[in-house]
């Protein structure tokens, strides 16, 4: 009987702002892949998603005859081999669960129906998840491993050039395309993958575990701490350190970056600093949007910034700094604690037709197109954003 797996998104998606605005959960980037891609990797099969409205034309949900097992999986949910074999069990109305946590649901049919109990079972085995924005970072150093295992095994690296210094060599790997010259790659903490068509330029010292995706680039002399991804189109400089930048965003110059997590299309402008540890080593307080209050990350957290979000030069931002979706943040001082989506400057709104204006322009510097489903998405955001402003 023919499967076909929804990722869903669970309550906890509200707790994820800034970037699950703009994203179902499962198309967050912990590791080197996205959780959607750790699913259809492990799968063998693509998968699709279940989300809020304003998300659904963009991410669609696949619906397949009567005949097939809709397979749901909770969208915040890391998978491994083992966790994904019990799923591939499941029989119709069987519900797998972590203790009280639901994890998967086989249902019958073409309609993905409301989550009602049923043949209830539980999974004996770890169970890894994302349920606040800083479990990104926090979790990115067992991602990284899993994702490196899980694309490399049974593979062959392409060559790293002479020109380079390398320890532990066996965790090193480069995809077809990867330009890696004069610098050094210390494995020996944690691997290092270099995707296709990235270049690290020369002079980069990097330890483990480190991930820079499809096309990214780390520009001359960049100091990289693990464990921290640069997704696809990134571009790092300066000094980063347990940080994940989804993709397409860019902090090209000098300047620290660390415990951080950066969505697609954002700018840090050079010099651009964030504090990641307080000066009396006390509880980070991040703001949940959702919750409308400050709760405790741990010890570390920098900078969450949402999608299409950017500073401006020398800009200093402190500990645990929440930026929302499309938000330019400029001046000599610090900015709040959380700057909302659709504002400039940290006190004024953001026109609606320059905030799209200005994402366009953005993706064209990397040759792509904001489309009209990506404004769509843009546009009902802003919406709803303005709806919670008048409610407050």
């Amino acid at each position: 009987m023919e499967r076909n797996y929804i990722l869903f998104d669970t309550p906890v998606r509200e707790l994820l702002y800034p970037f699950t605005h703009t994203r179902p959960i499962a198309a967050c980037r912990v590791g080197i892949l996205t959780i959607q891609e750790k699913w259809e990797r492990l799968l063998g099969t693509g998968v699709s998603h279940f989300t809020v409205p304003h998300l659904q034309d963009k991410y669609p949900l696949l619906h397949k005859d009567r005949q097939a097992v809709n397979i749901l999986l909770s969208g915040h949910i890391l998978p491994d081999a083992a966790l994904v074999a019990a799923i591939e069990v499941l029989q119709p109305d069987q519900e797998l669960y972590k203790d009280h946590q639901l994890l998967a649901k086989a249902v019958l049919g073409p309609d993905v129906p409301a989550l009602l109990a049923g043949d209830r079972k539980n999974y004996p085995g770890e169970v890894l998840g994302i349920y606040k924005p800083w479990d990104i970072f926090a979790l990115n150093d067992k991602a990284i491993r899993a994702d490196f295992e899980l694309l490399t095994a049974g593979r062959t690296s392409a060559t790293l050039s002479h020109t380079n210094q390398q320890i532990n060599h066996t965790d090193i790997f480069l995809e077809p395309g990867a330009k890696v010259e004069c610098s050094i790659l210390n494995a020996s903490t944690g691997p290092i993958y270099i995707g296709k068509n990235a270049e690290v330029m020369e002079g980069c010292l990097i330890r483990g575990p480190f991930a820079l995706g499809e096309g990214a680039v780390l520009k001359m002399g960049t100091k990289i701490y693990g464990a921290t991804t640069l997704g696809p189109f990134c571009t790092g400089g300066g000094e980063i350190k347990n940080s994940v930048m989804f993709g397409y965003s860019n902090k090209g110059h000098d300047g620290y970056l660390g415990d951080a997590v950066i969505g697609e299309w954002c700018n840090l402008g050079a010099n651009t600093s964030c504090s990641n540890l307080k000066n009396n080593v006390s509880t980070v307080k991040v703001w949940l949007e959702a919750r409308g209050e400050t709760v405790s990350a741990g010890m570390k957290c920098g900078v969450l910034m949402g999608d299409y979000s950017r500073c401006g030069i020398n800009t200093m931002l402190n500990t645990g700094t929440v930026i929302g979706v499309s938000s330019n943040v400029l001046g000599g001082h610090f900015p709040p604690k959380f700057v909302p989506s659709f504002s400039w400057g940290g006190q004024e709104s953001y026109r609606l037709a320059e905030a799209l204006k200005d994402a366009g322009n953005w993706m064209a510097l990397k040759g792509q197109t904001l489309s009209a489903v990506d404004s769509e998405v843009l546009i009902a955001l802003h919406a709803l954003t303005k709806q919670k402003d008048l409610k407050t």
